[in-house]
């Protein structure tokens, strides 16, 4: 039972910090482009890399660790969903080309983003 509240009190507050940091980044950069999407999924990409590797080199770490951070608390602050919408919004309003970026941009980033998170996590560990 204890994991499904780990689960649970990570995914409420990864996501209560998805909302807040979006909303920051699109009053700040406007709307056209996803900004805040690509943020989040980028920076969420790194810190599951970072975190993987800390939890799974540190023997030491209990199990809930791997509840409450990947699985709740990335989980709930990674929006994968929003980025496909928003990318189908993009194609659905005629803008082929800035879709396809954000699909290019997403993707490459995030990967790079998660090999530096199990390099940084590796050194720590």
């Amino acid at each position: 039972m204890l994991k499904y509240v780990m689960v649970g009190v990570g995914g409420a507050l990864g996501s209560i910090l998805r909302f807040w940091l979006g909303s920051y980044i699109g009053e700040r950069m406007g709307t056209r482009f996803p900004y805040g999407t690509l943020v989040i999924n980028v920076t969420g990409s790194f810190l599951i890399g970072l975190v993987y590797a800390i939890l799974t080199e540190r023997t030491q770490w209990s199990p809930n660790w791997r509840y409450l951070i990947p699985i709740g608390f990335i989980g709930g602050y990674t929006t994968f969903s929003s980025f496909e919408f928003e990318t189908f919004r993009s194609i659905q309003d005629g803008q082929l080309g800035l879709g396809l970026l954000y699909v290019a941009v997403s993707v490459v980033v995030g990967f790079i983003a998660v090999w530096g998170g199990m390099v940084a996590g590796r050194a720590i560990a």
